[in-house]
Formats: structure tokens, sequence, C-alpha cells
């Protein structure tokens, strides 16, 4: 059971007690579950049932254990406690199954990994002013929102520049259309499309323009083009490539990665909640209209996939045999790989295989 899996447990958990008559509250849109923090107890927590309280009259004890009896019985739930004032505490079956669930989940939906339904019953009309990172935070916008299901159309104040095609930037209408609008206003780049494609290119340009928060400046200097660590964009870029030159070494020497495994080293718990994450992170950039938590989000994942490889080496060196140890880093190495590359992708943004 995956972070993900075990919030819309709980979800369901808070439905069937409001249809039950259980409980009177509102249902909220979705749960938030976490790591217990250390010297907590159990595998994840969650602190719905004091999110709920105020509006179900009902101390958080109570509608904790409300919720407990409906939760409990699931499967892939080991044990649920409630403590503090109200949280409720998850077990899960067997350690490391959680961790097997996201790999596998990885390797079973690729690059849509972390894309859900939470939007889906929403229709959504953007507009933006006639400006090239107002125009490329449309598009990423645009990506992230039908990434969760909903529908979206884009419009822009006038035609735009010709060269915003070259940055994969489609606009379906021009001027204002009578429609409830959501503005999307950045703070402009200060350069048009084709000054920053002639001297960054298509990739750097839309990084640069994406990652800085939209109220924020976007930098747009030479350091876009570094290639070395100092450079984000090249740091999550080349952990891609490094975890796809990780496959075709193992392919070489003749073994592959262990789809039902996780690796138990110190170094992999950073990497692995990390990518379980993933998916809440992608929906909160999407309800936000923040693409810039997915550039963080891909920047902390790439830094946790080189401190992991450097620990931890997925493939044997000198005469030592591939061990299942190796085949299970090599899961995780290429499950990142899977990730960074979505991620990019839905920033508009190629993942390359060589750098």
């Amino acid at each position: 059971m995956t972070p993900a899996d075990l919030s819309r447990t709980v979800l369901h958990a808070v439905h069937r007690a409001v249809a039950e008559n259980a409980l009177h509250a509102p249902v909220p849109a979705r749960v938030r579950v976490e790591r217990t923090r250390p010297g907590g107890s159990g595998d994840y927590a969650c602190a719905v049932a004091l999110q709920l309280a105020g509006d179900a009259g009902l101390p958080a004890l109570e509608v904790a254990r409300i919720l407990r009896e409906r939760v409990a019985a699931e499967p892939g739930i080991g044990r649920v406690e409630i403590t503090g004032p109200g949280f409720l505490s998850f077990t899960l079956d067997a350690p490391g199954d959680s961790d097997r669930a996201v790999l596998d989940a990885v390797r079973e939906q690729g690059s849509a990994y972390g894309h859900g339904g939470a939007l889906r019953d929403e229709v959504l009309q953007f507009h933006h002013a006639r400006e090239v990172r107002a125009a490329v935070t449309a598009d990423a916008v645009r990506r992230l929102v039908i990434s969760q299901g909903a529908r979206v159309r884009i419009s822009c104040e006038e035609a735009g520049e010709a060269e915003w095609g070259l940055l994969g930037v489609t606009v379906d209408a021009h001027g204002t259309p009578p429609l409830p609008l959501t503005p999307l206003r950045p703070v402009p780049a200060g350069a048009t499309a084709g000054e920053l494609l002639e001297r960054l290119g298509a990739d750097a340009t839309r990084w640069g323009l994406l990652r800085p928060a939209s109220h924020d400046r976007a930098p747009l200097g030479e350091e876009l083009l570094v290639q070395g660590e100092a450079n984000p964009l090249f740091r999550v870029r080349y952990a891609h490539a490094r975890a796809t030159a990780l496959a075709r070494g193992a392919a070489a020497l003749g073994f592959t990665s262990a789809p039902d495994a996780a690796p138990h080293e110190g170094p992999a718990r950073p990497l692995l909640d990390l990518l379980a994450d993933h998916p809440r992170v992608l929906l909160a950039a999407a309800r936000h209209r923040a693409p810039d938590r997915v550039a963080r989000q891909l920047e902390a994942v790439a830094h946790a996939f080189f401190d992991f490889h450097d620990s931890c080496p997925p493939l044997p060196s000198g005469d030592e045999k591939p061990s299942a140890a190796h085949r299970s880093r090599l899961a995780l190495a290429e499950a990142a790989g899977t990730v960074l590359a979505g991620g990019l992708s839905l920033l508009g943004i190629s993942a390359p295989e060589h750098l």
C-alpha cells in the first residue's frame, strides 16, 4: 500500500462514516498522510480526525474512533492506533510492503506515475497576457491539471509570438472569452521568446521560466546552460541519464532489476519517501497552478538519487557478482529515472538518455 493508496483508504472511510450517519461533517476533498516522525507510532500518521472534529460537533478522539473502525480491516493495514489528541497512526502489514508497492506502481504506470482523477469533475479556463513567461506557465499548468483528470482551455489576450510554438505552447483562443476565467499572471520574463530561444534553447528557457514561483523574478542567465552540478536542470537531467545508463549496464552484465524488492539500506529511505510522495506533489502543483513545485520535487529526487547511488552502487564492480542487493538497488534507480522523466515531461522539458 502506497501513501496515495492509504490516503484514498482513509478518505473512503470518511465517506462511509458520513453515509452511515456516524459522522455529520463535510467530506474533505483529500486526506493527507505523512511518514511518522521519529519517536512516533506506526508507519504513517493522519490528522483528519482533528480536521473534522469541529464540523462534526464531536471530540477529535471520538471522530478518530469512528474512522478507525472503518479503516482497520482494510487490506494492507496491520494496525491502526489513536495517538495524542486524535491522530490516526497506521502500521502496514509488513515492513517494506509500502516501498515495494511504490516501486511496483512506478514500474506499471511509467511516466504517468502520479497522474490521477482528483480533478476529473473540473472544466477550467485559464487566461494569460501576451508574454512568454505567462504563456509557458499556462502551458505547464495545462499539462498538470490534465494529468489529474481536468479538462482545460487556454486563452490569451491577443495573438502571441510565432516562437511560442518552438517552446511547445499552444493557445486555444485569443481575446477575452465570455466565460469564468482563472488569470495566470507570473512576473514577466523581460525578454521575448525569440531572444530566449536563441540564447538558451527551449529546455533551459522553460526551466528558467517555470522553476521560480510565479510571483518571483525568473533568472534567465547563462548559468542555465552550465554542464555541472551547480545547475539544477543539468543535475535533474543527468540523474535521469545516469539511471538509464545503469539499466544498460545491468543488461550488459546479464541481470535486471528485482520488481518485487525494495532496498533496505539507510540511504534508500529519502529517495523512497520522495517517490512515494510524488503523486501528492503533482496534485498539489495542479491545484495551486504551481509548476515550480514539480521542479523543486525533481531537484530533491535527483539529489536523493545521487546520495543513494554513491552510497549503494546498483552495479557490481570488479570481480563482484550481481546480487539480490544490486537487483533491488537497480529497481529503485530505475524508478527514480522514470519519475524524473515524467516530471520533466509535465514541464515540457526533454529527458535525454545520454548527456
